[in-house]
């Protein structure tokens, strides 16, 4: 993982298998939520979505990083009142995408030509916030930031091979709903995109913890 590359130590909290969140947030460079199978709306039914949504508020207040990946992007999204939604017909992104920065987005370029999704939900772009990136016209919000530490991001630069390969089995169903790319499609596109999308996750990290005011060398991750 980038960031152990980068000499940080990650502390590791699954809320889903029972873990408490950190208090401590202070104590931290950075905090990332991860994706996830469940919805970020599915906090009426687990305990734990809402736990972890309002914990978000905990880096919001301190300014201390928050990064949001896929189903974390969405969780700040629902944090700072903003609404996660899906299509009907379950409609997806699941493959490579294209990918469109924003003139503020132009500062954490240059960006990857297309990237790595696996949803079925978007998030609306919420009062307060910056677009950073667009997408196709079902799920047009790709990145934001909020308040200058806050980052959402709707798809998925941390993936690997391995990753990709367990996900293409494990959740094989799910390839066959609308807007999903074939499987072979995922693999070719990685091997011409990865390169850029790897590029650009290196720089945005370090752009993205050097929001932080202190730099203990240590995250929060979940």
């Amino acid at each position: 993982m980038k960031l152990l590359q980068k000499g940080y130590t990650l502390d590791i909290f699954r809320p889903a298998l029972g873990c408490t969140l950190p208090t401590n947030v202070e104590d931290y460079t950075g905090t990332v939520i991860f994706g996830g199978p469940m919805s970020a709306n599915d906090d009426t039914q687990h305990d734990y979505i809402r736990k972890e949504i309002d914990w978000i508020a905990r880096p919001l207040k301190a300014g201390v990083p928050y990064l949001g990946i896929c189903l974390g992007g969405q969780m700040l999204a629902r944090q700072l009142g903003g609404k996660v939604f899906g299509y009907p017909d379950e409609r997806a992104e699941i493959g490579y995408y294209d990918i469109r920065p924003t003139s503020h987005g132009d500062a954490y370029g240059p960006w990857p030509e297309r990237v790595y999704q696996w949803h079925r939900e978007g998030f609306d772009l919420v009062s307060g916030a910056t677009s950073l990136a667009t997408g196709g016209e079902h799920f047009p919000n790709q990145a934001f930031s909020y308040g200058g530490t806050a980052f959402a991001i709707q798809f998925h630069p941390e993936v690997t091979q391995k990753m990709m390969h367990r996900w293409l089995v494990k959740a094989e169903h799910r390839l066959v709903l609308p807007g999903a790319r074939p499987r072979h499609t995922h693999f070719e596109d990685r091997f011409i995109y990865d390169r850029q999308v790897d590029a650009w996750l290196d720089r945005f990290l370090d752009q993205w913890l050097a929001t932080a005011s202190v730099q203990p060398a240590s995250l929060a991750a979940e």
